[in-house]
């Protein structure tokens, strides 16, 4: 036998005691606890394909943000995007739409932050007469400093509905001048690839957004 391998083995006394104090176990488990917390659980794996997988919805366009700077489609390419198409003068559907949805990503943001770093949502008005760079910009930013609102020319918002599978019209305005816009109501979550993964149900809370959320974001 080696004479060193001896020195390898540990000696017997009280710094090896055989079983642990329950208080001992305790204050070693305390101390485990923040070390768990640092570690973030992804979102659990996709249960079967997308609802939207093969659709023919989305595609390019080139529309403007509120620093009217241009904004095209692949700016996005590498992150899942959420997109809404609606107006700022919307009375109720289009803020109660967008809040949910927001609120929704909050909610999946304080489970899954990394996960929700990928998302990037977006803002598209049918209303382009009237929702100005800065006023889809202040819109956007009324409920979330990550909401990016994109309006342009009656051309481009026209152009980019279509790709999006979104119809709208505009009632006939009132005496005053003022006129509703009647639109599709889909808020639609697209994946990294720009190949739409499925529809969010704001319509049914910000839980449900959440809900939907983690079974296809990674």
């Amino acid at each position: 036998m080696n004479p060193n391998a001896m020195n390898l083995a540990p000696k017997p006394g009280p710094a090896w005691p055989r079983r642990l104090s329950a208080r001992a176990l305790a204050a070693i488990a305390a101390l485990a606890l923040p070390l768990a917390a640092c570690s973030e659980a992804a979102p659990p794996a996709p249960v079967g394909p997308p609802p939207l997988e093969g659709a023919k919805l989305g595609g390019p366009f080139e529309l403007t943000n509120g620093s009217k700077e241009t904004v095209r489609w692949s700016d996005f390419d590498g992150q899942y995007r959420i997109v809404y198409f609606g107006f700022t003068n919307c009375p109720d559907i289009c803020p109660t739409d967008v809040q949910r949805t927001m609120q929704g990503l909050r909610q999946f943001a304080g489970e899954y932050s990394e996960a929700a770093d990928k998302i990037q949502p977006i803002f598209i008005t049918v209303d382009p007469a009237r929702d100005t760079p800065a006023k889809v910009e202040e819109f956007a930013a009324a409920f979330s400093d990550k909401l990016i609102g994109l309006t342009g020319t009656q051309e481009q918002v026209d152009a980019a509905a279509r790709n999006f599978g979104v119809a709208f019209y505009l009632e006939e305005p009132e005496e005053n001048g003022a006129y509703n816009v009647q639109h599709a109501r889909y808020t639609t979550l697209f994946g990294p690839d720009g190949q739409p993964i499925a529809f969010l149900p704001s319509d049914e809370g910000a839980d449900a957004v959440q809900a939907e959320l983690a079974k296809w974001v990674r």
